[in-house]
């Protein structure tokens, strides 16, 4: 029979989370991993017909475990202020951090400093991504890659240095991350270990034992893969269509003709430079008779943006492979040393990402692909196993989690909901109705323009602003829920957005987001 909570169980970490400490064995450890750009449709728990032809079974073992959140949304989807959100349990325009290139002051207030401070071992290893380095947060042990970081023999960075570290970046973090675990960590202490991946982050390179994984796999294609983008704007206007903008050479490694290994024109400097000669004579070895197949083709126009569509497929989903074999080791080492029974172990992305909806890559947008992000959690006698939460949830909501299930008293400037009354599967009457969103970095790559909106359970409103893009959407995801129809001027749907537009109101003032102009404010 599954154990489920005693009512004891239940309110235990919501009155620890208003004392100062709780005792160190009532404490459970946590184990928070962070993937980049790991879109949900790609992971097999979630259920999507292309991630059925490339599963993640250590990924689906923690919703299995525990639970699957099936309404987990960023406030901002873009890495590095996702990043601050989930440190600080605010919003972009609260932490400051709104747009990547930003620098995030490390003496502000951040959960694992507090937890710290409150008597946990802490690390992190990874992708950091938002300063140098993550000196000063409160960690007492931490490598981190350089920057956005190469996936071939990366810059890692320490509190005594830098240096290049032979090996594949997802390896090497899973790793780190072991290694602390099993000899670096106060094993007289609970322990928060942050585990930050770059992978799946573009351009996509899996690991050599992965390059031919899904050789001659063929994915589903999106049905508006060929997106006309009629009534919308802002997505016309985007810069991030796979057949149209992904590089041939750095993102596609399509090469110059048949039984050459050079790569296309538009290749970024250092897509490879990290390789060592051995490295890069596998990689070549591997591509090349997909390269030549498609030279020979002579491929162009629709054949060859599905020839495209492939390849990206192949690469990312290819690319996931070894982070889903990290996350296996670490569970198994989890439940060999005994650990798993007092653990939390969260799996989740630091935003969505589109995998040829609307004929994209990336993010930033906010609609559905890039707004919705997986959250996976197992708590092991606290959380059922296979429990599907439906409730609407935030990366707002990851600090509060953490401080209410460590006891740990947060301040006042969180904005997020600890997650601990949902592990039950019910949603409290009290609970959020609607999530805000506002993305802010333009003009920026891809050229997405700025915006702000809100989504509720089943209608969602935008507002886009920028010199030459002032508009509004409005989507009904009941009837429409791959949005491609905007609806925001027709007849029967001005009561709601009216409402909408009320609420949104509501949403900026609890927000304190002034930034961009008022929701009243007329369109240029």
């Amino acid at each position: 029979m599954l154990r489920h909570l005693s009512v004891a169980a239940l309110a235990l970490p919501l009155l620890l989370a208003g004392a100062a400490q709780a005792k160190p064995a009532e404490r459970p450890n946590i184990v928070y991993i962070m993937s980049d750009d790991h879109a949900y449709q790609a992971i097999s728990a979630y259920g999507s017909a292309l991630s059925k032809l490339a599963p993640t079974p250590n990924i689906d073992r923690i919703a299995k475990n525990g639970a699957i959140f099936t309404n987990s949304f960023v406030g901002n989807s873009l890495c590095g202020p996702s990043r601050a959100t989930l440190l600080t349990g605010r919003q972009s325009n609260a932490h400051g951090f709104t747009r990547n290139g930003t620098r995030f002051d490390n003496n502000v207030w951040v959960w694992p400093r507090a937890l710290s401070q409150a008597g946990y071992a802490t690390a992190m290893f990874g992708k950091w991504h938002i300063n140098a380095s993550p000196a000063g947060i409160g960690f007492d042990d931490w490598k981190v890659l350089d920057d956005q970081g190469e996936y071939y023999n990366p810059d890692i960075i320490t509190p005594k240095g830098r240096s290049i570290v032979q090996g594949y970046a997802t390896d090497l973090i899973t790793d780190y991350s072991l290694d602390w675990l099993k000899n670096g960590r106060d094993k007289s202490k609970p322990f928060a270990i942050l585990i930050h991946h770059k992978a799946p982050h573009r351009n996509f390179m899996p690991a050599l034992r992965h390059l031919t994984k899904y050789q001659g796999v063929t994915f589903p294609v999106p049905a508006n893969y060929f997106d006309d983008y009629a009534g919308r704007k802002a997505a016309a206007a985007q810069e991030m269509n796979i057949y149209r903008d992904m590089y041939e050479g750095h993102d596609l490694k399509m090469t110059v003709a048949e039984g050459s290994a050079r790569l296309r024109y538009n290749r970024w400097p250092g897509a490879f430079d990290r390789m060592t000669h051995d490295q890069q004579a596998q990689w070549d070895a591997a591509m090349r008779p997909d390269n030549d197949r498609m030279n020979a083709g002579k491929l162009n126009g629709r054949d060859l943006a599905l020839w495209k569509y492939q390849r990206y497929m192949r690469q990312y989903l290819a690319t996931i492979a070894a982070v889903d074999e990290g996350v296996g080791k670490l569970l198994d080492y989890l439940e060999a040393s005994g650990l798993s029974r007092n653990t939390v172990v969260v799996y989740t992305s630091d935003q969505g990402f589109y995998l040829g909806e609307h004929g994209w890559f990336d993010k930033r947008f906010i609609y559905e692909e890039s707004l919705r992000t997986p959250f996976l959690i197992q708590y092991p006698g606290h959380i059922r196993p296979g429990t599907r939460i439906a409730a609407p949830i935030q990366n707002i909501d990851y600090a509060p989690t953490f401080l209410a299930l460590a006891g740990v008293k947060g301040p006042a400037t969180i904005q997020g909901k600890s997650l601990v009354p949902l592990f039950g599967g019910r949603t409290p009457a009290a609970w959020r109705k609607d999530i805000y969103y506002h993305y802010y970095e333009y003009p920026g790559f891809h050229s997405v323009r700025a915006h702000y909106g809100m989504r509720d359970d089943r209608y969602k409103l935008i507002r886009f602003y920028s010199e030459d893009i002032n508009a509004w959407e409005f989507y009904d995801l009941g009837t429409d829920p791959h949005e491609m129809n905007n609806r925001i001027d027709d007849p029967a749907m001005q009561r709601r957005i009216a409402a909408m537009k009320e609420r949104l109101v509501a949403l900026r003032r609890q927000y304190g987001d002034n930034d961009g102009p008022a929701v009243d404010a007329p369109l240029n």
